[in-house]
């Protein structure tokens, strides 16, 4: 398992970022948009998008004092297929990305 394979895996294991990344799918959200929609503290969601940025399956855009945050579904699709072809080489693996 190469290195950004373990970083994606270890993204994926924690359910609250992975309500965060069904959260941002197709949105743009700040801090405080997450906070309001899971319920949870805003230094727990700020915790996670730093460990999901670090994975790179956030994209950040900065407008004026607020940072926003989506999912990069992009590199969400390459991750899983870098893992199917680690784990199932026999396996055609088709990678699509999101403006497919």
């Amino acid at each position: 398992m190469t290195q950004s394979s373990v970083t994606f895996a270890k993204a994926l294991a924690d359910a609250t970022r992975q309500r965060i990344m069904s959260l941002l799918c197709c949105q743009w959200l700040n801090v405080s948009g997450i906070v309001d929609r899971l319920e949870v503290t805003q230094p727990t969601v700020s915790h996670h998008l730093g460990v999901l940025r670090s994975a790179g399956l956030v994209a950040v855009r900065r407008q004026g004092k607020h940072v926003f945050y989506t999912l990069n579904q992009d590199r969400v699709a390459n991750s899983c297929c870098q893992l199917a072809e680690e784990f199932a080489p026999e396996r055609e693996v088709v990678v699509v990305t999101a403006s497919e």
